[in-house]
């Protein structure tokens, strides 16, 4: 029998409408609502588009799909913090929140196979949540407190952040890339189960600014546990943004350590003085100066003129070193899988058929290249560098510390 809400699921998976799938088969938008709510089943040659559409295998269609099959409700989409330039539909928090689900369902299976490292960003999360509701002093200082806090508790030394994206992902944070708009450069959420998830645009930008993406981020995951975003005004919700900016500027740039630094400029009104500042602590010249504006390092004329010459040399756009930086991408569930692999825990083909899909479904869901996935198509025997991996090497695949 054909399962309706198997449809819904991975057509709110993909992103589309009701009207917008009915236009890609030649159907009625009317024969989509028949099809998700069981008063049609549709023909065989449906299916096959339907297939071929979702990159899935034909018998998906005819099974409760992984997240029917799991806890229902495990991310609530009324918490998805968005780092964006304006609040988004419901649509679209919708959308994102069925990815996240069916991300969170995939990892609910592989742990089957192993237990991931301890969840640090949790007990994290709880230690700042005792230093936010600490009412003997003002909310903007104790944002900076978090912020020391967790970069000393993350173990980020004072010589940079250039592996910011490894250190989260080491310390239990899971993140992904995947297409969510050019308005949108990241999002965050707590699944109910207390695992913290980050969601990184892929359309191209800087090293430094996916670093402070990823910190804005964290500020959110940290400090606004469970907000009702979809409930906020515009007001609101630019209060919480700011909330998270303030905890990446003092996360990324110790304040004792930045001032040494600063003081040793020659010339601060000038960007290309900033140069080397970029390089080490993985933060844009902009972003820099804007911290240094915010401590009172920089009098008004001189950050007015600082961003004046910004605007002259066209930095705006591309700042120096922004070409040459590498920008850091997600390799934790990759790592995962590969371990997986390697040790003949599961194979692809396996996975595959446990889900009903092609490899092109995970690929699209993970963010993980398609070649990585034809590596292991026949027999998973290729070996990978693991070492990313917390504790991989030291333990077999079924102790790798707790849940």
């Amino acid at each position: 029998m054909f399962v309706g809400k198997t449809l819904t699921n991975i057509r709110l998976l993909s992103g589309y409408t009701r009207k917008q799938l009915a236009d890609m088969l030649q159907l009625t938008e009317q024969a989509i609502w028949q099809y998700e709510n069981g008063y049609l089943a549709p023909k065989l040659e449906v299916v096959n588009e339907l297939k071929r559409i979702f990159g899935v295998k034909s018998k998906y269609f005819y099974t409760d799909d992984i997240l029917s099959q799991q806890s229902p409700e495990e991310i609530n989409q009324n918490f998805i913090a968005y780092r964006a330039t304006t609040l988004n539909s419901i649509q679209k928090t919708q959308y994102e929140a069925k990815h996240l689900e069916f991300i969170n369902a995939f990892l609910k299976v592989i742990e089957q196979n192993l237990s991931f490292p301890k969840n640090h960003i949790y007990d994290l999360r709880e230690k700042v949540i005792g230093i936010i509701s600490d009412d003997s002093y003002e909310r903007r200082e104790k944002i900076i407190h978090a912020a020391n806090y967790a970069r000393e508790y993350l173990g980020l030394s004072n010589i940079g952040n250039s592996n910011l994206l490894f250190v989260l992902e080491k310390k239990g944070t899971f993140i992904f890339e995947k297409a969510i708009g050019e308005k949108i450069d990241a999002y965050s959420v707590w699944s109910e189960s207390g695992r913290p998830y980050i969601i990184l645009g892929n359309i191209k930008k800087s090293a430094v600014r996916r670093n402070f993406d990823l910190a804005h981020e964290l500020g959110h995951l940290l400090l606004h546990y469970k907000v009702e975003f979809s409930s906020l005004d515009k007001k609101s919700y630019r209060e919480y943004e700011n909330e998270a900016n303030l905890f990446a500027a003092f996360f990324l740039l110790p304040e004792k350590a930045f001032k040494a630094d600063f003081l040793s400029l020659t010339k601060t009104s000038n960007p290309d003085s900033y140069v080397e500042m970029k390089k080490k602590w993985f933060v844009s010249i902009q972003a820099l100066a804007r911290h240094a504006s915010s401590l009172d390092l920089l009098s008004y004329q001189q950050y007015r003129y600082f961003n004046m010459m910004i605007n002259k040399k066209g930095y705006r756009i591309i700042e120096p070193l922004d070409t040459e930086l590498k920008v850091a991408r997600p390799g934790k569930v990759k790592s995962i899988l590969q371990l997986l692999f390697e040790n003949r825990r599961i194979t692809l083909n396996s996975l595959l058929n446990t889900f009903s899909v092609d490899k092109e479904f995970l690929s699209k869901l993970l963010g993980i290249e398609d070649a990585f996935f034809d590596m292991h198509m026949v027999n998973g025997t290729r070996k990978f560098n693991v070492t990313d991996l917390t504790s991989c090497g030291k333990k077999s695949p079924s102790s790798l510390g707790g849940g």
